[in-house]
């Protein structure tokens, strides 16, 4: 090995040794959004349970019709969304007790949008995200809804209604992120295209901006402040990447040229990860004016899984459900595992482990260095999941169409 490999393993390793001390002391917050409070699917501060096995299922729940929103977790209450009925126009949100896995409530609407979708999809495919106070559940039909936590509703839009141009016949994913207030929904079709950021108290519009005209199913990412001024919300799409201020919607910086429609932008630390050719990873500006290219990974490519990053080691699934490790720093390849099955699910990392699902039920653990990916456990849940679990209190919470798993250490 030359002296330049040495050098960026080591730091690799300490990179991932940082993280982990973060993890183990970090404290245990709420799961508020698709891929966690900084829609990167790391969970910072979470002790979850590696030997996956049934002695580790706490509760499992029933749940109606089909869902691939991911849960949400908020205090005592994981919330999940699903939709039902002949034509697929019966909106469902549902709040259970994080104790038992009893139900709390369930509230019921119609859709006031397009409910077609394509057969693996389904209304109920973007995750909801809470505010803390608030729950706001989009569907695939562009209806936004808003509840407090105890379900009663605040404010509805039917953005179906208001822009019925901005549909397409696959069905819309993408999952709303919510920030200093402002809801922010990502609504792109060929036909129709748009961002728009909603108060999160009124359903009120402060502003809307045009989008490329493709269809596109990846979610909003948040960048940090930082050394910034402010955080910025990053939008994907075809033609590549943009940053706006969440309170404005003016934008910031772009780049390009182009990135994926389906796997989403993460970001750790002052490092944007990009689907873009491979993976691209960027770097802002200390002033949040621009980006600088840092990194071209060619020969990794996520397919539906987001990229999820730990330390200097970036995770990518493909469609042939082979995980690739990658330096955030070099670019270089690290190593790479074969896992079981096919992939949507973006999976969570926690404790230095990666938690992934498979598309047939299959959970997989696996232990995450530098050096090499090791499976630690599988458990064959025997349904088929394509949502993103969460992590929240020292537990992982998982769904397929028809129930919600909590899965912790046995105490």
């Amino acid at each position: 090995m030359s002296g330049v490999q040495s050098m960026n393993r080591k730091r690799a390793a300490v990179a991932v040794a940082g993280v982990l001390i973060f993890l183990r002391t970090g404290s245990a917050g709420d799961w508020t959004q698709f891929r966690g409070p900084g829609t990167n699917s790391v969970a910072a501060g979470q002790s979850l349970p590696v030997e996956l096995s049934r002695g580790a299922i706490v509760w499992e729940a029933d749940l109606p019709g089909r869902g691939l929103s991911g849960p949400i977790v908020q205090g005592d209450s994981v919330i999940v969304t699903a939709s039902s009925g002949y034509d697929d126009d019966r909106l469902h949100i549902l709040c259970f007790r994080v104790g038992d896995g009893t139900k709390a409530w369930e509230r019921q609407f119609q859709a006031t949008g397009r409910t077609v979708t394509h057969a693996k999809m389904c209304v109920a495919t973007p995750t909801p995200a809470t505010d803390g106070e608030r729950i706001f559940a989009f569907y695939s039909s562009n209806d936004l809804i808003c509840t407090d936590l105890q379900g009663r509703l605040q404010w509805y839009r039917g953005l179906g209604q208001e822009y019925p141009n901005a549909s397409n016949s696959l069905g819309m994913s993408s999952s709303p992120v919510v920030i200093d207030g402002t809801v922010v929904v990502q609504v792109e079709s060929d036909a129709e295209a748009f961002a728009m950021g909603v108060d999160a108290v009124t359903g009120r519009t402060r502003w809307k901006i045009d989008r490329p005209r493709r269809a596109t199913w990846t979610s909003p990412a948040i960048l940090p402040a930082a050394d910034r001024r402010s955080a910025q919300v990053l939008l994907q799409s075809s033609a590549g990447l943009a940053a706006v201020d969440p309170h404005t919607g003016q934008q910031q910086w772009t780049f390009g040229p182009g990135a994926s429609t389906i796997p989403s932008v993460t970001v750790s630390g002052d490092r944007i990860v990009v689907p873009s050719n491979g993976l691209t990873v960027l770097q802002p500006s200390a002033d949040g004016t621009s980006v600088t290219v840092l990194q071209k990974v060619r020969g990794a490519r996520p397919s539906t899984p987001s990229p999820v990053v730990l330390g200097d080691v970036m995770l990518t699934v493909n469609g042939a459900g082979v995980l690739s490790a990658n330096s955030l720093t070099t670019g270089k390849r690290l190593w790479q595992l074969r896992l079981r099955g096919r992939f949507s699910s973006t999976p969570v990392a926690a404790g230095g482990h990666l938690f992934c699902f498979s598309e047939q039920g299959m959970a997989t653990v696996v232990r995450v260095t530098p050096d090499q990916g090791e499976i630690v456990s599988e458990l064959d849940l025997g349904e088929t999941i394509l949502s993103s679990p969460a992590a929240a209190g020292q537990a992982l919470y998982v769904r397929s169409d028809a129930r919600l798993w909590k899965f912790a250490e046995s105490r």
